[in-house]
């Protein structure tokens, strides 16, 4: 059971209440937008307390009956069958609305800069990070997602040295940000005559897409270079120099986007690429500082730290975190089964949040 701060809970259905009223008096349209938008947020976790009170005083009457000595033998004995049930219900409203209550990340809802580069291993690194490129792919088509890659080198083998895309939608950035890591590979490479297992690498990172509000940028810190596109993708601009090329003097990031024909495009590209580049690095910055109370949080978004293994021989793919293994390992490299484990570290991301919530109160 998780103790719920009942003042929160009536000062949310009081703001409910509140904002319900306010709705339905003469507002301007942009006050009105925002209620509305509040209204709709609040809904779910308004609905879950009043579930949630209506099932607590069913439990307290029915144990009144139980303790009640002039309760008929045959009603006690219906009641005490009946309350089980209704205790699950509490149990399971208490943790929806603990869920609900925990602070959110503000970058949630944002987008997302998918990095992928290929580590130990040579060519058969480039082709495992190409498939990881791949599955993210793939899962984002079925989260209804849109992908666009803004950078790649290619590996000589196939697959990407490096790879750099956008994923755009809803959520995106909840649901892929403890995928930052090592990604290792255990499998015999197509060029292996002896049919012995290689062992490769690729580093994931996953980055918030940030506003120009969420980071400043002076532009007398950057330099700008433009030159001809190289590789997949490149070969339209043989004529013209339309990459680009910006490097953070300060900082020493360095960020290229060659995908678009127009320079403009691209320049704009390169910016959001950069900005989520120091955002991330100030992150870091901020949670290194914190780093004796995070060290065994999944979330820490360590690129060094070895996260998830692919064992091809065996079928299975272990998330050393969470210590989970599926045996659906072609189902998780085509995106179908990668929810699986995606939300088991979501699920166990909030029972540290709600462990954490409950330590404070």
């Amino acid at each position: 059971m998780i103790a719920l701060p009942h003042q929160k809970l009536d000062a949310l259905l009081a703001r409910h209440e509140l904002v319900e009223s306010e709705l339905a008096s003469n507002l301007a349209p942009e006050a009105y937008v925002k209620l509305s938008r509040e209204f709709a947020e609040l809904a779910p976790v308004i609905e879950a307390i009043k579930a949630y009170r209506a099932v607590a005083n069913e439990i307290a009457d029915l144990q009144a009956l139980i303790d009640d000595s002039s309760t008929d033998g045959e009603m006690r004995k219906l009641a005490e069958a009946e309350k089980p049930a209704l205790q699950a219900r509490r149990d399971r409203l208490e943790q929806q609305i603990g869920l609900a209550l925990i602070p959110k990340d503000a970058m949630d809802e944002r987008n997302v800069i998918l990095e992928i580069r290929a580590g130990t291993g040579g060519d058969e690194a480039a082709l495992f990070a190409g498939d990881l490129f791949r599955m993210y792919e793939r899962y984002a088509v079925r989260q209804g997602w849109k992908v666009e890659v803004l950078s790649l080198n290619e590996g000589s083998k196939g697959g990407f040295k490096e790879i750099v895309a956008e994923i755009r939608g809803r959520g995106a950035f909840a649901k892929l940000k403890f995928e930052s890591g090592v990604h290792r590979v255990q499998r015999v490479p197509d060029t292996e005559a002896s049919g012995r297992i290689h062992t490769s690498a690729a580093t994931v990172a996953v980055l918030p897409e940030v506003e120009d509000v969420d980071v400043e940028i002076d532009e007398k810190d950057l330099k700008i270079d433009t030159m001809r596109a190289q590789g997949a993708g490149g070969q339209h601009v043989n004529k013209t120099e339309s990459a680009i090329r910006i490097t953070h003097i300060p900082s020493g990031i360095v960020v290229l986007v060659q995908e678009e024909r127009s320079q403009h495009k691209n320049r704009a590209k390169a910016m959001t690429m950069l900005r989520a580049k120091l955002y991330d690095q100030e992150k870091t910055r901020r949670d290194s500082e914190r780093a004796a109370e995070r060290r065994g949080q999944i979330g820490s978004g360590d690129r060094s730290e070895r996260i998830r293994t692919y064992n091809f021989p065996q079928g299975r793919v272990t998330d050393h975190r969470i210590n989970l293994t599926l045996y659906k390992l072609p189902q998780v490299m085509e995106g179908e089964a990668l929810d699986e484990v995606i939300d088991a570290l979501v699920t166990q991301h909030q029972a540290e949040l709600l462990a954490a919530e409950g330590a404070k109160q």
